[in-house]
């Protein structure tokens, strides 16, 4: 009989030591690839964020400017025109009822490449920038819908629209209008001489870029400085508005021909035209009826790898010489922002 042998089983075969080499070397490099592509995309999604996050700080801080501008020297049914200047500029940081009442004139006022001590009130500003101040009442009237109460505090403004002695028949412009911290003292009245006279906020906005947004981050901030009342006295408060803000530079539209129509523009009404006094400094602001505004926004994060070694321009100097703005050669993207804003309240006071 014949020895029985079991068939053997056919030997398993697997990857050779080269093949499992070969296959993880693949491997890697598709991973490397994959890993590659997906940081690539971040950055990129994150750099489209950045700038995107830039174009909406830039635009928004536009349109704060420009509203709040398109607003200025509103006084209600009250015309500043019939007041008299003041001896001298105003001093934006005053707060005495009696410096608001002497800056009504001037609905807009600035302060061309200030000192970073330039005004009191101004804390962390950025030598070499522009402080550009608007004065109005509120738009709507104090404790009616849609408008806080007196309670949430003044100042206040009462323009009158009575003909009475006492009142627009008296002669003398502070008969015209009430300007006080509280609604209580202020006494005047509608068309018929009985109803009270409608009661607004009235508001002093200084706007002005502030090196950091909290205290020493860094971050270049437009603010603004509003004026308010804290307990029984005026007070002024610091308002961040817009991130990454960098520079603000303006230029002033003066009317020369009492037309309502800006004839030269300048980065300095107290000075333009030859001006030499003080009279003539706060003449000329009488007569700003628009604004350029020059706005330079910057990402609030770097971007690994770039430099930025570019030149912004951003209008022209009171000698009319460009502002250029040089970056140090650091790693933050930035863009120009500009916009002419009329200022319908002034000019529509002088047009015939």
């Amino acid at each position: 009989m014949p020895a029985f042998r079991p068939t053997l089983l056919r030997a398993q075969r697997g990857f050779s030591l080269s093949e499992l080499m070969i296959a993880a070397t693949i491997g890697l490099l598709i991973l490397a690839g994959m890993t590659t592509l997906f940081v690539n995309n971040s950055r990129a999604q994150a750099e489209i964020e950045k700038a995107n996050r830039q174009i909406e700080n830039g635009r928004f801080a536009m349109q704060a400017l420009t509203a709040d501008l398109r607003n200025a020297g509103f006084y209600g049914e009250f015309d500043p025109t019939v007041l008299a200047s003041p001896a001298d500029l105003p001093d934006p940081c005053a707060l005495t009822v009696a410096a608001l009442k002497g800056a009504l004139p001037l609905p807009v006022q600035g302060i061309d490449d200030a000192d970073a001590d330039a005004l009191d009130c101004l804390p962390g500003l950025v030598a070499g920038t522009d402080v550009i101040v608007v004065r109005r009442t509120a738009t709507c009237i104090a404790g009616t819908a849609g408008c806080a109460p007196v309670s949430d505090g003044g100042p206040f403004f009462q323009a009158s629209l009575c003909t009475a002695a006492a009142e627009l028949g008296s002669g003398d412009t502070a008969d015209f209008y009430g300007l006080d911290i509280v609604t209580t003292t202020l006494d005047r009245h509608q068309r018929n001489c009985t109803t009270a006279a409608a009661i607004r906020r009235y508001l002093t906005h200084v706007y002005y870029i502030s090196a950091n947004d909290r205290e020493a981050d860094g971050v270049p901030t437009l603010k603004r400085a509003e004026l308010g009342v804290t307990g029984t006295a005026l007070s002024i408060t610091e308002v961040p508005l817009v991130n990454g803000i960098e520079n603000l530079q303006v230029e002033y539209g003066l009317d020369t021909g009492a037309d309502g129509v800006a004839d030269l523009f300048t980065a300095s009404p107290a000075t333009a035209a030859s001006c030499a006094d003080a009279a003539c400094a706060v003449a000329n602001w009488r007569n700003v009826v628009s604004v350029k505004l020059n706005l330079l926004a910057r990402n609030l994060e770097p971007t690994a790898g770039f430099t930025d070694d570019k030149r912004y321009k951003l209008g022209l100097d009171a000698a009319g010489e460009e502002v250029v703005y040089d970056p140090e050669n650091d790693a933050y993207k930035r863009h120009v922002f500009q916009s002419l804003v009329a200022l319908p309240n002034p000019a529509g006071r002088k047009t015939p």
